[in-house]
């Protein structure tokens, strides 16, 4: 009998290692849990980053296709647009285009190569202009800043491009 008393006992040097492992894990579960906070609060900024990232660009080219559409080789000159991305009534973003640059200058071909039904277009615009339009956007509320560049060619007439475009001819 004695025995069976002693084998359902516990020895007296395993008293409390149970509540230390306990202790232990624990500690390690909190951790984690900590850590996997930590992590999803840092991804969620970047997120958000990204995103004021995105919108800064997306004003940048709303800026740039507004200038585009204008007739802006008449007079180049840098400008700064405001641009309400979310059609709320209020400016979300201000926008600075720099000059536009006359970056290169390509004559048409001569009219009297030119085929039939494109005589009058040939004769009529004798360049085609390469602008570089640089388009800057600074955000101060989520410190996003972004610079866009954009390419455009536009047909100028031999006295347009004379004026506006002082770029040697390739």
């Amino acid at each position: 009998m004695s025995s069976m008393v002693r084998g359902s006992r516990p020895g007296r040097s395993q008293n409390g290692a149970t509540l230390v492992v306990a202790l232990i894990m624990l500690t390690l579960i909190t951790l984690l849990v900590v850590n996997a906070f930590t992590l999803s609060s840092s991804n969620l900024k970047a997120v958000g980053n990204m995103q004021a990232r995105d919108e800064a660009i997306a004003a940048a080219n709303q800026a740039i296709e507004l200038v585009v559409s204008s007739s802006f080789t008449d007079a180049p000159l840098a400008q700064e647009l405001n641009v309400d991305m979310n059609k709320d009534g209020t400016t979300d973003y201000t926008v600075n285009i720099a000059l536009p640059k006359c970056v290169r200058a390509i004559e048409v071909p001569n009219p009297d190569k030119c085929e039939e039904n494109l005589k009058a277009l040939c004769a009529e615009n004798n360049w085609y202009t390469e602008w570089d339009l640089q388009a800057t956007v600074g955000d101060t509320a989520s410190g996003a800043s972004v610079v866009v560049h954009q390419g455009v060619r536009v047909k100028l007439s031999n006295s347009q491009k004379t004026a506006v475009c002082a770029t040697p001819s390739t």
